[in-house]
């Protein structure tokens, strides 16, 4: 889609759909991260207000050779992933970048996008938050992807201990307000 033919309007109320759908499933869903015991009076997830400002186009930066990197867990342990790209952005006047993953063997077109912000064990979770974007094409063809904070989720850790989550790394910790997707739980 070229910035000519984004629609905000519409672009705000397919989001707010989106969520509507998710807070009903977390709500009723057998494989809801809410606990069981909570579900009954749970009423939706708590989200910043959509704002496209949020949803920012990146230059793409591929990594042909990915280097592994060690992500410490919620529960103290360690997962590897792979970081395949690098997306550079402006955002609030910053000039940013984020690592997206991949773990090894996973020939999924799906990034992993885990990150922290200034919000970060304020407003959101205090674990940080992830985005998954799916890029229309391979890496190595793309020149830029839009990144979009407005679709910024807690890990199912932040909802029940019973999960264990990879904690952003050190190199995707923006020192910026991100006041953009999913706030805190509870």
């Amino acid at each position: 889609m070229t910035a000519d033919a984004f629609d905000a309007d519409a672009y705000v109320s397919e989001l707010r759909a989106k969520r509507e759908e998710k807070d009903d499933f977390f709500g009723s869903h057998p494989q809801s991260p809410i606990p069981p015991e909570e579900r009954d009076d749970f009423d939706g997830l708590d989200y910043f207000d959509p704002d496209p400002d949020y949803r920012v186009t990146a230059s793409v930066e591929t990594h042909d050779d990915p280097e592994p990197v060690a992500m410490d867990t919620s529960t103290d342990g360690e997962v590897r992933y792979l970081r395949v790209a690098t997306f550079h952005f402006e955002l609030r006047d910053a000039e940013l970048a984020l690592s997206a993953y991949r773990q090894e063997h996973d020939d999924s077109p799906t990034l992993f996008v885990p990150f922290r912000d200034k919000t970060t064990g304020q407003q959101t979770y205090n674990g940080g938050r992830y985005m998954e974007l799916t890029p229309d094409a391979p890496l190595d063809e793309l020149d830029e992807v839009v990144v979009d904070f407005n679709l910024a989720y807690n890990p199912f850790c932040a909802f029940t201990d019973t999960f264990e989550c990879p904690l952003p790394p050190e190199e995707n910790w923006l020192d910026v307000v991100v006041p953009a997707g999913e706030r805190d739980y509870e």
